[in-house]
């Protein structure tokens, strides 16, 4: 304990002899100029301003594509659900109906009947959550790139 308060006793002691920046910078400055000093702090608060409100709108940006994305991929994955449990729906039917059949050749009839349906819904729904990824990425990236947008801008108003 006497530690710590011998590096508070000698942050004290450096702070009183240590003039503040007021003093040494800003002040001599203002006598010899004030209007190009008030107008040069006045400048820097602007843009202090305006660079952390660019942080800020970048950052609700950010936020928002995460919101689509996790709402994105939610629906996603229920729409997989959906899929999986219908694939095992029919596989269901499939071993039901070849419980039924009396000859070879009536399985082979339906498994080609229903595997030809099985491959063209498997491509159909492959196709689905492909596209439905592909609208996600496109919605979750929109808040972004409008982010990127006014950077640019702000680059080339800047130049």
């Amino acid at each position: 304990m006497a530690e710590k308060t011998s590096v508070a006793e000698r942050g004290r002691e450096t702070a009183a002899l240590a003039p503040t920046l007021y003093e040494t910078a800003v002040n001599p400055t203002l006598a010899i100029n004030p209007a190009k000093t008030t107008e040069g702090l006045n400048t820097m608060t602007n843009n202090t301003k305006d660079f952390l409100a660019f942080g800020k709108a970048n950052f609700e940006a950010i936020t928002a594509s995460g919101k689509i994305w996790v709402t994105g991929v939610q629906d996603l994955n229920k729409q997989f659900a959906g899929t999986a449990m219908a694939s095992y729906e029919e596989s269901m039917a499939l071993a039901k109906a070849l419980s039924a059949v009396k000859s070879v050749k009536e399985v082979i009839d339906l498994q080609r009947t229903l595997g030809v349906a099985s491959v063209s819904r498997a491509a159909a729904d492959a196709k689905t959550l492909a596209d439905a990824s592909a609208k996600l990425t496109e919605q979750a990236m929109a808040p972004l790139k409008a982010r990127l947008a006014v950077a640019i801008g702000s680059l080339k108003k800047a130049a």
